[in-house]
């Protein structure tokens, strides 16, 4: 069964072009740790709740977009082996700085449970 890493994080608006490169960088180093799929999704449509909602979770600041993004690995085992690999391999420099502030970046994994297509 699939498993998913998923993230939910807030980017400066104006460095969007950056995430994006950022990704695209990353991608084929996910890829060779196993993962199936990456894929990043840009807030555009993402409306402020009255109690909570992806701006509060984040800590989002005005100038900020909220993202919510996800890798598919093709089961736990193989995201729990690249996660352990990605702590203390040197590769993980060459991808620089990122694009936004990690410590209001909240991830998890979760195992699919329901996948309508």
């Amino acid at each position: 069964m699939t498993y998913i890493s998923g993230f939910v994080l807030a980017v400066p608006t104006a460095n969007k072009q950056k995430f994006i490169e950022h990704a695209r960088q990353s991608w084929p180093y996910f890829k060779q740790l196993g993962a199936l799929r990456m894929v990043e999704n840009w807030g555009v449509d993402v409306p402020r709740g009255k109690v909570t909602d992806f701006f509060r979770a984040t800590l989002a600041k005005d100038d900020e977009t909220p993202l919510f993004s996800w890798i598919e690995w093709p089961d736990k085992a193989t995201a729990d082996a690249a996660q352990k690999k990605m702590e203390s391999d040197p590769e993980m420099e060459k991808h620089g700085e990122m694009p936004f502030d990690g410590m209001r970046m909240m991830w998890g994994g979760f195992e699919p449970i329901v996948d309508e297509s």
